[in-house]
C-alpha cells in the first residue's frame, strides 16, 4: 500500500483498517511534510483498532499512549490489539502498533457502556478566545485549523476534521484523538526562552530544536460532532531535562466541554 498525500484523503478512509487475522489490523498513512508518521494519526487509529473489538453500547472514555519511535508512511501499521478485560460497565484495550524497525506506539483504552447519570459541567470555555472566522487559515491535510492564540506557554486554535464524519460515534472519538495531538506540542515549545526571544516561527523552530511527542492522554467527557469547530486550549506547565508538559480542554462552539488532553514532549535544543 503506497503512501499518499494527506490533501487527497477522506478521515473516514484513513481509519478504514485491514483485518489480518483475529484482532490485528492494518492502516496506511499519507506523506507528512515533516517526514514522519503524524502522532495523532497512529493513536486514532490505535483507537480505531480497539473499538473494532468493543461493543457498540461502549464507548472510549480515556486512553493513554506511549510513543515509543517515530513511525514512517513507506510502510504500513500493524495493530495489535490485546483485550485485557471484558467487565459489565468497562472494557479495556491494549493496542501496540508495529512497523518493521518494532513498536512505534503502545495504547491502552477503557470503554464504558452509557450511564443514566447526573453531568455536571464546571469548565467553562474561556469568554475572550474569539471565533474561528476570528483567526488565520491555517489547514494542513484533514485539518481545518484557525489559530486564535498564541502567546509564551498558551496556544488555543479552532480546529475540526474537513471531511464529513457522518453520524458514526466511532469515527468521531478517532478524529478527535486525531486532532488532539496538534496543539500541546506549540504550548510547550513557546515556553522556551530561545523561541520568545527569536520569535520563532514553525519552520524557524524545527531548525533550532528537535521535538517529538513522547506520550498523550484523553479524556473524552461528552460527544460533540468533530466535522464542527471545536475549541482546543492548551497551556504549558513548563520545561525540564528536554521535556515539556502541557495540558489543555476541547470545547464545542457552543461551550460543551467535550475533552481533557495531556502531552509530555520532548524539546531539545539544537548545538548552536
Amino acid at each position: 500500500m503506497p503512501p499518499m498525500d494527506p490533501g487527497d484523503l477522506d478521515f473516514g478512509a484513513l481509519m478504514a483498517l485491514e483485518s489480518h487475522g483475529p484482532d490485528v489490523y492494518v492502516g496506511i498513512s499519507p506523506d507528512y511534510p515533516w517526514g514522519r508518521v503524524y502522532g495523532g494519526q497512529v493513536v486514532a487509529q490505535g483507537l480505531r483498532a480497539a473499538s473494532a473489538t468493543v461493543d457498540e453500547d461502549r464507548h472510549v472514555h480515556s486512553l493513554h499512549a506511549y510513543f515509543i519511535r517515530g513511525g514512517t508512511s513507506s510502510e504500513p501499521i500493524r495493530y495489535e490489539v490485546d483485550r485485557i478485560r471484558n467487565g459489565r460497565s468497562f472494557v479495556t484495550r491494549r493496542v501496540v502498533a508495529r512497523q518493521s524497525e518494532g513498536a512505534i506506539l503502545n495504547l491502552s483504552c477503557s470503554f464504558q457502556v452509557v450511564e443514566d447519570q447526573i453531568d455536571v459541567q464546571e469548565s467553562m470555555a474561556p469568554e475572550h478566545m474569539g471565533l474561528p472566522e476570528d483567526g488565520p487559515n491555517e489547514d494542513w491535510g484533514l485539518m481545518g485549523h484557525r489559530r486564535i492564540l498564541q502567546e509564551t506557554g498558551h496556544s488555543a486554535s479552532w480546529l475540526r476534521i474537513l471531511s464529513d464524519l457522518g453520524d458514526d460515534r466511532v469515527l468521531h472519538d478517532c478524529a478527535l484523538a486525531f486532532l488532539s495531538d496538534d496543539l500541546p506540542s506549540n504550548a510547550s515549545a513557546s515556553s522556551h526562552p530561545r523561541v520568545i526571544e527569536l520569535a520563532m516561527d514553525h519552520e524557524e523552530r524545527h531548525k533550532s530544536f528537535m521535538g517529538a511527542s513522547l506520550d498523550h492522554a484523553i479524556w473524552f467527557h461528552r460527544h460533540s460532532p468533530v466535522d464542527e469547530w471545536q475549541l482546543h486550549d492548551f497551556r504549558s506547565h513548563g520545561l525540564t531535562g528536554g521535556r515539556g508538559l502541557a495540558s489543555g480542554e476541547i470545547f464545542s462552539q457552543g461551550g460543551l466541554h467535550v475533552a481533557s488532553v495531556a502531552q509530555e514532549f520532548l524539546f531539545r535544543e539544537l548545538t548552536r
